[in-house]
C-alpha cells in the first residue's frame, strides 16, 4: 500500500519560526495561497482516500487540496512540544542552549518539558500504519513535520540523534510503502507539489 504524506501549508507561527506543536494555529493568508497553488501528482494506484490531522491547519490544507474536509485521525497530530510551544528555536538556544543540546542528543527520546517524545509519536503511529496497510486504495494524509520525521525514522532506521538521511521538503509530497505487517519503506520523497502537471485534485 502506498501512503502519501503532505505537510500542512504555512501559518503565521511558521512564518515567525515559532514552535507550534499542538497549538491549533490556522493557515495564514500566504499559507492559503501556497496550498491553492499545489497540485497532487497522479498516482497509478487510483483515486486516494484522504485523511488529516485534527489540527485546523492540516484540515484546511486537505480541504483546499481535495475540495472537502477529510476524516480526521488523532495519530497524525503534531508532536506535543509542551512548555516550548510558542518559542523560537533560536530563542531557546540563546536562553537554554545547554539544556536543549542535551535533550536533542537523546534522539528518539528527546522530550520538551511537559511534551512528547518522537518515540511516543511512533507509538501512536504504528497501529494507524497497520490499518493503512489493510486499505484497498492509496492514502493521502495531511500532517505535520514531527509526524513526517517519525515515519522517515521508521522507514530508514534513523534514530534522530543526527542529521536525517533525507531532508524532507515542505512544498512536496512524500510517498512510503506500507506492507501487511505495517512495516514502512521509502518509496519517493520530495515530489514537488508544482502546478501545471497532471493531477488527482486541484
Amino acid at each position: 500500500m502506498i501512503l502519501s504524506l503532505i505537510r500542512h501549508g504555512s501559518t503565521s507561527w511558521n512564518e515567525e519560526r515559532r514552535i507550534q506543536g499542538r497549538r491549533d494555529i490556522p493557515l495564514s493568508e500566504g499559507g492559503r495561497a501556497q496550498v491553492r497553488a499545489w497540485r497532487i501528482p497522479v498516482d497509478s494506484g487510483g483515486s486516494p482516500r484522504w485523511v488529516s490531522s485534527p489540527l485546523c491547519r492540516a484540515i484546511e490544507t486537505a480541504e483546499l487540496l481535495n475540495g472537502s474536509a477529510p476524516p480526521q485521525e488523532s495519530a497524525l497530530v503534531e508532536m506535543d512540544w509542551g512548555d516550548w510551544e510558542g518559542w523560537r528555536i533560536d530563542d531557546l538556544r540563546n536562553r537554554n542552549g545547554n539544556e536543549l543540546a542535551r535533550r536533542e542528543a537523546q534522539g528518539l527520546d528527546f522530550r520538551p518539558p511537559g511534551g512528547e517524545s518522537p518515540r511516543e509519536v511512533l507509538g501512536r503511529l504504528r497501529p494507524w500504519l497497520l490499518g493503512v496497510a489493510q486499505s484497498d486504495v492509496p492514502v493521502v494524509a495531511v500532517t505535520h513535520l514531527g509526524v513526517l520525521r517519525a515515519v522517515l525514522s521508521l522507514a530508514t532506521g534513523w534514530d534522530m540523534a543526527g542529521k536525517p538521511p533525507i531532508r524532507l521538503q515542505g512544498d512536496a509530497l512524500h510517498r512510503f510503502s506500507v506492507d501487511a505487517r505495517g512495516h514502512v519503506a521509502v518509496a519517493s520523497c520530495n515530489i514537488p507539489l508544482a502546478s501545471g502537471q497532471e493531477t488527482l485534485a486541484s
